[in-house]
């Protein structure tokens, strides 16, 4: 039977990116998983998403993702998400603010009935450079 796409992004962000649970995303991720992020380039498969989460996680103390809403048909979902943590490593090339930091974004999710086999977010990328202080268009 497969599983709701729901069920996979509900994972993937309680489990994988609030908890940092790199065996799930090699679990739920397809192997030719692809991920497309606002704050930083394409990513693929399990592993290249992993270090992606890690760097994230280093700027990012108690960095969160919550889900305020999903909306799914066949092995598609779409989720109106809020991204938050303290800022304490460099990030946009800021250094350490210390402050906390928060922003909205939508991420739209692609499954093989199984697992998770692309993903591109859309982050208010404006609003973390605001908060960072920082000016120029920089990746983390």
């Amino acid at each position: 039977m497969p599983t709701p796409p729901t069920r996979l992004v509900e994972r993937f962000y309680h489990e994988v990116w609030n908890q940092a649970d790199e065996a799930v995303a090699r679990e739920i991720l397809s192997p030719g998983f692809r991920f497309r992020a606002s704050l930083g380039p394409e990513k693929t498969g399990p592993d290249g998403f992993i270090d992606y989460m890690r760097l994230i996680h280093a700027a990012l103390g108690g960095y969160t993702c919550t889900i305020e809403e999903i909306v799914a048909e066949d092995r598609r979902a779409a989720a109106r998400m809020r991204f938050a943590g303290t800022h304490r490593g460099p990030f946009f090339g800021v250094a350490p603010t210390f402050r906390p930091i928060a922003w909205s974004g939508a991420a739209f999710f692609a499954t093989d009935g199984e697992r998770i086999t692309s993903l591109w977010v859309l982050g208010d990328v404006d609003s973390v450079r605001q908060q960072l202080g920082a000016a120029a268009a920089s990746p983390p």
